[in-house]
């Protein structure tokens, strides 16, 4: 899965919708369930795509296809998890929807995010995924999981900062 770049999301970008919005929005349905999600709350979706989600918050997506943002819902940038560009702990909740499996960099992409996140963070990625099991071991690793979700593609993280 590392191997896709930009070009390939931006290449399926017309059929992206069709063939993932439908368990896109299964994965928010949980995450809107678990999390006590508040309006005032600031969100950050890193690898939104076109963002799928349903939130009652302000929400904000980071994706590095081009092509997938213009279909976007939501303001957004164009921005690899890698390298934010956001100040450090700007979001109250910053949640990654199977996107981690693709970051060129996990480790890199995870550090990111807990740097821009004051609150919970959301990791859903592909049980499948080649490197699944290393993101397991990273996720253990550096954050406080509070909860794990077995969803029928995806494993659902709901983690916490951890502090060192």
């Amino acid at each position: 899965f590392k191997h896709y770049s930009m070009t390939y999301y931006d290449q399926i970008s017309g059929g992206y919708k069709e063939l993932h919005q439908e368990e896109q929005q299964k994965k928010i349905q949980i995450i809107n369930q678990v999390l006590d999600i508040k309006e005032t709350d600031l969100m950050l979706d890193v690898g939104c795509g076109p963002h799928f989600g349903n939130f009652n918050c302000t929400v904000l997506g980071i994706d590095p296809s081009i092509e997938l943002l213009k279909q976007a819902v939501i303001p957004v940038a164009l921005a690899k998890a890698e390298k934010l560009p956001f100040n450090d702990n700007t979001f109250d909740i910053v949640i990654s929807v199977t996107a981690i499996q693709n970051f060129d960099d996990i480790k890199q992409g995870l550090f990111e995010m807990r740097r821009v996140c004051k609150g919970i963070m959301v990791f859903t990625f592909l049980k499948k995924a080649k490197n699944s099991k290393s993101i397991r071991e990273l996720i253990d690793l550096y954050f406080h999981v509070e909860q794990i979700i077995e969803e029928d593609k995806d494993f659902i993280y709901i983690t916490k900062y951890k502090n060192e």
